[in-house]
C-alpha cells in the first residue's frame, strides 16, 4: 500500500549535494529524503525524467522506507572507482578519492570528445592500476554498432572486465556482441535494463552477458531481485548518482543478491565534495547497512525554497500515479 501523502511529506528533506567533478552533466546532484518506519530513503529520479519513469524511484523509495527488506548475505559490498570523462592528466586526482578499489568503471564516448580522448583515459586508468587492475568502460549507449566496435578493437590492449551499454538498443547488443565475441569482452546491458518496457527483453535475446541493475529506476530490491533471477545472468549493482541514503539502498540490493560475481558501482559517494552521511569506499567496501542522515549535514545541504517547492510538486504528482 501506498502511504498517505502527508505521512511521507511529514519528513521530506529536499537537499542539493555538491559534486567534485561534472558527471554525466550535473554538478549539484538534487534529491528528496524522507523516513518511514523501517528509515531513511531516498526520491531522486534526475529532472529531466517524466513523471511515469519518476514515479518507478518513488516506489522504490518508499518500499524501501516503510517495508522490511530481504535479508542480507553479506555485509561490505566491493566497489568500483568511477572515472568520469575527465581528461586523462586527471585520472590520478579522480582514482585517489576511491580508497582500496580493484577496479574502474571509465565513462566513454562523451558528447563533444573523440575516440582519441577515450584511449587516452581508459590507458591512463590502465597505467596507474596496473595489470592487476580491472577496468570496465560504460558508453551509455553513446555508440552506434560500428563505432562501439571500432572503439572495443581501439581498447583491446587495456584488459578490458566488461563492455558496459556500449550501443542504445537490444538489436544493436546483440549484433555487437556477436561481433566481438571472438576478443572475449563481455557485454553490459544497463538502459535496455533499468529503462525498458521489457527488462528481460535483453537476456531474451541474448545481447548482453550481464546485466547492470539499480534499486531506484527497476522500483526496489524485491523486483530487482525478481528481474536478475528471471534473466538468468550475473548482475552488477550500480547506483544512480545517489546520496549516501540512496547507496544504503543499493547496498541492501547487492548484499541480498544469491551471487556477487562483480564489483559494484556503489562507491560514487567519491564522487560528492559534500553529502549527507559518510559512504566513501573504504579498503575498496562499503558497508551494506542503512544510512541515517546526519542532522547538521541536512542542514548544510538544504535546497533553495523553489527547488523545495519543485521537488514537492514532483513528489505530489508521483504520488498520484502511484495511487492511480
Amino acid at each position: 500500500m501506498t502511504p498517505p501523502l502527508a505521512d511521507i511529506l511529514a519528513t521530506a528533506r529536499v537537499i542539493a549535494v555538491p559534486m567534485n567533478t561534472r558527471f554525466r552533466g550535473v554538478d549539484v546532484r538534487e534529491a528528496l529524503l524522507f523516513e518511514g518506519p523501517q528509515g531513511w530513503a531516498e526520491f531522486s529520479p534526475f529532472v529531466e525524467y517524466e513523471d511515469a519513469e519518476a514515479a518507478t524511484w518513488l516506489r522504490a523509495a518508499i518500499d524501501f522506507a516503510w517495508e522490511a527488506q530481504p535479508a542480507p548475505l553479506r555485509d561490505r559490498i566491493p566497489v568500483n572507482a568511477t572515472v568520469p570523462a575527465v581528461d586523462a592528466a586527471r585520472v590520478a586526482d579522480v582514482l585517489a578519492r576511491f580508497d582500496g578499489c580493484r577496479t574502474a568503471k571509465v565513462k566513454v564516448a562523451e558528447r563533444g570528445q573523440e575516440l582519441a580522448d577515450d584511449v587516452a583515459r581508459v590507458r591512463a586508468v590502465r597505467e596507474l592500476m596496473g595489470p592487476e587492475g580491472r577496468i570496465r568502460i560504460d558508453a551509455n549507449g553513446g555508440w552506434n554498432v560500428d563505432e562501439a566496435e571500432h572503439a572495443i578493437h581501439a581498447l583491446g590492449d587495456c584488459d578490458l572486465e566488461y563492455a558496459e551499454q556500449p550501443c542504445a538498443t537490444v538489436d544493436e547488443l546483440a549484433e555487437l556482441r556477436y561481433r566481438v565475441k571472438h576478443m572475449g569482452i563481455p557485454i553490459a546491458a544497463d538502459e535496455s535494463v533499468r529503462k525498458a518496457a521489457d527488462p528481460l527483453a535483453v537476456a531474451q535475446a541474448k545481447a548482453a552477458d550481464l546485466i547492470v541493475i539499480k534499486a531506484q529506476p527497476l522500483g526496489g530490491i524485491s523486483r530487482a531481485l525478481s528481474i536478475v533471477a528471471e534473466a538468468g545472468l550475473p548482475a552488477v549493482v550500480s547506483s544512480a548518482l545517489d546520496t549516501a541514503v540512496g547507496l544504503a539502498q543499493g547496498a541492501a540490493l547487492a548484499a541480498s543478491l544469491p551471487e556477487l560475481d562483480y564489483d559494484c558501482g556503489l562507491g560514487t559517494a567519491s564522487l560528492f565534495a559534500d553529502d549527507v552521511a559518510d559512504a566513501r569506499p573504504v579498503a575498496g567496501s562499503i558497508s551494506a547497512a542503512r544510512v541515517t542522515p546526519d542532522a547538521a549535514a541536512l542542514a548544510r545541504l538544504e535546497a533553495t525554497s523553489d527547488r523545495r517547492a519543485w521537488w514537492l510538486a514532483r513528489l505530489e504528482r508521483c504520488h498520484a500515479l502511484l495511487n492511480a
